[in-house]
């Protein structure tokens, strides 16, 4: 399996509501994170998904969402208890 690129996925949403539909959809993506951070192994497709996806949510005056792609090369270090975004086998969207 070809790997995917890696992403962080970052929000700062104001208002309740499209806060949680927001963490909603960034969690049918991500293998890890917290709070509003999360890792998103994503393929080009589910990368304009995700953003037409919260497109239609935020509300472009007030909220903020940040798409980076992190460099693959580098090994990822974690601190603490902080558990490396790891690539599963296979996604399953359901």
């Amino acid at each position: 399996m070809k790997k995917r690129p890696l992403y962080l996925v970052a929000y700062d949403i104001r208002n309740p509501s499209r806060l949680r539909r927001t963490l909603e959809i960034v969690k049918e993506y991500a293998t890890g994170g917290q709070k509003s951070a999360y890792e998103c192994y994503l393929n080009r497709n589910e990368q304009k998904e995700l953003l037409q996806r919260a497109n239609a949510i935020i509300d472009r005056d007030e909220d903020n969402l940040f798409l980076l792609c992190l460099n693959q090369r580098p090994k990822v270090h974690t601190l603490g208890v902080a558990v490396g975004p790891q690539d599963p086998t296979f996604f399953y969207q359901g």
